[in-house]
């Protein structure tokens, strides 16, 4: 997956009424590792990764590039909010050659919409006018409220790795951010 490309990175923290949004540090590393290999948050995200593999897999300081927020509650990390942009191979797209801005995130469904939101609301300082794209497997109907608390408005549905996912797109004039 291709990274944002020119923003200012990495910005101030960004603070809700609950979490805290900042860049990845070294000390992140176990709670990114815990939070890939969990079966229950990686439930809707392909299943959860052998921790094996992303003790080698991940480096010391995790998702260390522009777009990527780690979610921060009381001093502990609790989840991960990025945006990437969308492979061109894959379905769902929003311009025929890809490339679009794609949210993701691996948080708590209790903070998603918190966080998601506040991550919006920093891309569009940093990149105004542009759409984002959020794909989330149709059949976790908690990632597709949060997806409809945002904003995003549902373009289409296909089918990819097995299971059916829910493809929206959001812009800066969504009403909820």
């Amino acid at each position: 997956m291709a990274h944002l490309g020119p923003v200012t990175w990495p910005p101030g923290p960004l603070r809700t009424e609950r979490l805290v949004l900042r860049e990845s540090e070294p000390g992140d590393r176990s709670a990114v590792i815990d939070l890939l290999g969990s079966p229950e948050m990686c439930a809707h995200l392909g299943g959860p990764q052998p921790r094996d593999e992303l003790e080698r897999a991940v480096p010391e300081i995790p998702g260390h590039r522009p777009g990527y927020f780690v979610v921060d509650r009381d001093g502990a990390t609790i989840g991960i909010v990025t945006f990437d942009r969308r492979d061109a191979e894959r379905p769902g797209h929003i311009h025929p050659d890809g490339g679009e801005a794609e949210l993701s995130y691996n948080v708590g469904i209790r903070y998603a919409t918190e966080a998601c939101a506040a991550a919006l609301r920093w891309f569009a300082g940093a990149l105004p006018g542009e759409l984002v794209v959020l794909c989330t497997q149709s059949a976790s109907d908690a990632s597709v409220r949060v997806a409809a608390k945002l904003g995003f408005t549902e373009t289409e549905r296909f089918e990819e790795y097995g299971a059916e996912p829910w493809f929206g797109v959001w812009s800066s004039g969504s009403p909820s951010v």
